[in-house]
């Protein structure tokens, strides 16, 4: 390789290093961050907080109608009852939460949400 050209800065293996391994960090870290974000407790935490809600949010008469049970052999396994009348405050409180869930939580939970209103459709 021959000199840099005139005006063109000169750039050192460590630096490429140093740059290489910041990028690494931050795509190590984003992908740790994802993985986290379908973590079963991760989950377990933001069911409780839209059943919850969506009790809060429904009339009294619905409120018993709206679980959420985790499967104790299989953690990744959820089963959410809902009567068809609670179904709509159940879809309002995954929505109300979805901006503040990691991504992958995020994009669990737009699916989830779309395989509720699927059986809802079905039940009419």
């Amino acid at each position: 390789m021959g000199n840099p050209e005139e005006g063109e800065e000169r750039v050192s293996i460590e630096d490429l290093r140093r740059e290489l391994d910041e990028v690494l960090r931050a795509l190590v870290g984003r992908i740790e961050g994802l993985k986290d974000g379908l973590d079963p407790e991760v989950l377990s935490r933001w069911y409780r907080e839209i059943e919850g809600q969506a009790r809060e949010r429904a009339p009294e008469e619905l409120r018993e109608k709206i679980n959420v049970i985790q499967d104790p052999d299989l953690p990744m396994r959820f089963r959410i009852h809902a009567s068809r009348r609670a179904v709509p405050f159940l879809v309002d409180a995954i929505e109300s939460n979805l901006p503040r869930m990691p991504l992958a939580t995020r994009i669990y939970f737009m699916l989830v949400e779309s395989l509720i209103w699927e059986e809802y459709k079905k039940s009419r």
